[in-house]
């Protein structure tokens, strides 16, 4: 297995996160030139972010686990040529139906940003891991919070079928590079692809951290998505009504978290990531709670909600370091299970934002993701801190959910090590080939 070249380390991959996930968002600021173009109701446009939403959960479920079985510079080059094509059927549609299925096709293929995540992790030296993921999710960030800004003045600029072409040329982009400057050897996992999908639900049995894991991210993305959700809905009814433009302004007060996850991916290669995502998640519960001032003080909101999103970036930068860390070997499977219950945990805070504003108010629904950021930060302490090098958590319970005995944990503790030892060989003959240094 190889790292990285050291001319791209955790760049290549970071560019890839952020430019394939901004394809799930950059359309929403069109949504009703959309409506207009296709003669349809604005409703019916409306779901266009749903069906990405589901292609992704699709693309967590059953792409992520490639990264265990194929190379990745054949894999991500592959899905971003993928992505670039249902970007062109989308651009061409003509009907709501074909955009619907294009949609699909695009949020299935902008999992390739959770892939590039493993693959920097699983790449990266143990002592490197955490700056790896954190740079990636500081890629991600930056695509998440960019892509409306700049879905919304292309639309502007050129229409939303021509603003589609131009992140569809982005991604081919990516494509040529993956596939020049990313590792090219395949890995070499212990089961086929289809019996790594059929282990996925067993993994939640077999690694109590991974449990963990989910629910704590899933708590803060559940917050996350429902303050987002509810204050684009806030301000764009009385008394505010303000236009999708000047909404989309205060995703900016997010870029707070883009300089911040550096240095918490440091903080997690030096220290537990638990402690480091206590930590977060206690910063973006304090934005919270001057966001509950409400939008009547718009220093508060902008306050709050640079905190806030810091807060939750770099918890899940830190929180997708340790699940990458359970065992390397099996990180596109473990963050296959990881991702697929954190984003619907996330939507369930995306259904209910519109219902919690109009029964609760501003305030009532601010209080709800407080309480579940400080249920996460009371769930989030665990574990030590492993040192650099230590091999893999080995499971405690089998595929089947069984505990294991002591002599099968024994003997699956001495086959993780071997395959721990084996995978540095691979990569110290490999860093040789490369730069001509043992």
């Amino acid at each position: 297995m190889t790292r990285p070249r050291h001319r791209t380390g955790a760049l290549l991959p970071a560019c890839v996160a952020g430019t394939a996930i901004a394809n799930n968002y950059a359309i929403q600021p069109a949504l009703t030139r959309v409506a207009a173009d296709l003669g349809v109701p604005v409703p019916v446009s409306g779901l266009v972010p749903t069906a990405a939403l589901a292609g992704s959960l699709g693309g967590f479920a059953l792409l992520l686990p490639l990264t265990d079985h194929l190379a990745p510079h054949r894999l991500v080059a592959a899905q971003l040529t993928a992505l670039a094509a249902a970007l062109a059927l989308a651009a061409t549609a003509t009907g709501p139906a074909t955009l619907l299925i294009a949609y699909l096709l695009i949020g299935a293929a902008t999992s390739v940003a959770a892939q590039a995540s493993g693959i920097a992790g699983r790449h990266a030296r143990p002592e490197r891991r955490g700056a790896a993921v954190a740079t990636v999710a500081a890629g991600m960030s930056a695509g998440i919070l960019l892509s409306r800004l700049a879905g919304g003045a292309l639309t502007d600029l050129l229409g939303w079928r021509r603003m589609l072409l131009v992140f569809a040329a982005l991604a081919l982009l990516g494509a040529i590079a993956a596939g020049a400057l990313l590792p090219r050897r395949r890995p070499r996992p212990d089961h086929g692809y289809r019996a790594a999908l059929a282990s996925l639900p067993p993994l939640l049995r077999a690694f109590p951290l991974l449990r963990r894991a989910v629910v704590v991210g899933g708590l803060w993305y559940f917050a996350f998505n429902l303050i987002w959700v509810a204050l684009a809905l806030a301000l764009a009814g009385p008394p505010y009504s303000l236009d999708p433009t000047a909404i989309g302004l205060y995703s900016l007060a997010g870029a707070l978290g883009l300089a911040v996850l550096p240095f918490t991916g440091r903080l997690t290669d030096r220290h537990t990531p638990a402690a480091v995502i206590t930590g977060c998640v206690l910063a973006a519960a304090a934005g919270t709670a001057l966001l509950a001032a409400g939008p009547d003080t718009p220093p508060a909101v902008v306050l709050g909600l640079a905190l806030f999103d810091a807060g939750c970036f770099a918890a899940q930068a830190a929180n997708m370091s340790r699940v990458i860390a359970l065992d390397p070997a099996r990180s596109g499977s473990l963050t296959s299970v990881y991702l697929v219950l954190y984003f619907t945990i996330g939507a369930i805070g995306t259904a209910l934002a519109a219902p919690l504003l109009g029964a609760l108010g501003w305030r009532g629904t601010t209080l709800t993701a407080l309480a579940a950021l400080l249920l996460a930060a009371f769930l989030a302490p665990t574990g030590r801190r492993p040192t650099p090098g230590e091999p893999p958590q080995v499971a405690d319970r089998s595929p089947g959910g069984r505990p294991l005995s002591r002599t099968a944990r024994t003997a699956l503790s001495a086959a993780t090590r071997q395959r721990t030892t084996d995978n540095r060989q691979q990569a110290a003959a490999s860093r040789q080939q490369t730069t001509g240094k043992p």
